[in-house]
C-alpha cells in the first residue's frame, strides 16, 4: 500500500478510532481501502475504465503502448508479425491498411509464406533520425531522399505505409497484393506497401523512388 494514499489512510484511522463498530461497518471500511488500493495500483475503479485492447489484438493482450517521443522502434531481436498490435509500429498503423495486411498475411501463410513487419508506424523523431543517417550514408540530402522521406511527407509517420519482409513475402505481395488493395509504391523498395487501390483493383505503376 502506498504511504501517501489519503483514502487508504483515512480508512485505517476510522478502524482505530471505532473499536466497537460492527463487523458490517468494518467490512465496509475495508472495502473502501481495497478500492483505493486498486485505483493506486491499476488506475481502475468507478469512472476509471482500463484501456481496451488494440484493434485486432488477441484476447488477453494489452492495449498498444501510449505514444512517446520515439516508441516506434522494433523490439530488439523480436520480429513482428501483422498481428502484433500491442507494439506501436503495428498497432498504430492505419486501420484499413492493418486489416488488409492481416488478410494478406493469412492467405500467404496458406501458401507457406510468413509476413514480417520490418517497419510500420514511426514517430517524426524516428523518421528524422532515419533521414539524417541516410544523408551521412549517401553524402547528400538529395541522394538520401531517394530512400527516405522527410517526417512531413513520410507515409510511415501517418501510419499509411508498412515495410514487409522477407523477400519471398515481398514477391508474394507484389504479385497478389492488389487483391487486398496493397501496392508496391517505389521501384527501389520492394518491401514498401500502401493502400493505393480498392481490393481487386489495379495498382498504379510504382514511382522510381521516394523522392519521386
Amino acid at each position: 500500500m502506498h504511504d501517501d494514499d489519503p483514502t487508504a489512510n483515512e480508512a485505517a484511522t476510522a478502524v482505530r478510532r471505532s473499536p466497537g463498530r460492527t463487523a458490517t461497518t468494518v467490512g465496509a471500511v475495508a472495502a473502501v481501502a481495497v478500492a483505493a488500493l486498486a485505483v493506486a495500483l491499476w488506475g481502475t475503479g468507478p469512472g476509471n475504465k482500463p484501456a481496451a485492447p488494440a484493434a485486432g489484438a488477441p484476447p488477453g493482450t494489452s492495449a498498444v503502448a501510449p505514444e512517446d517521443d520515439d516508441d516506434s522502434e522494433q523490439p530488439d531481436g523480436r520480429p513482428l508479425t501483422p498481428f502484433d498490435t500491442r507494439y506501436p509500429a503495428v498497432g498504430r498503423l492505419d486501420a484499413g491498411l492493418l486489416k488488409a495486411v492481416q488478410e494478406a498475411a493469412r492467405d500467404a501463410r496458406a501458401d507457406g509464406i510468413e509476413f514480417r513487419v520490418t517497419s510500420g508506424w514511426r514517430t517524426k523523431k524516428h523518421q528524422q533520425r532515419l533521414l539524417d543517417e541516410a544523408v551521412k550514408r549517401y553524402g547528400s540530402t538529395e541522394r538520401a531522399r531517394q530512400y527516405v522521406s522527410t517526417p512531413q511527407k513520410s507515409a510511415h509517420v501517418t501510419g499509411k505505409a508498412v515495410d514487409i519482409g522477407p523477400t519471398d513475402a515481398d514477391d508474394w505481395l507484389i504479385r497478389k497484393g492488389a487483391r487486398y488493395g496493397l501496392c508496391q509504391v517505389y521501384n527501389n523498395e520492394m518491401w514498401h506497401f500502401e493502400l493505393l487501390t480498392s481490393p481487386g483493383g489495379t495498382c498504379p505503376s510504382p514511382l522510381t523512388d521516394a523522392a519521386g
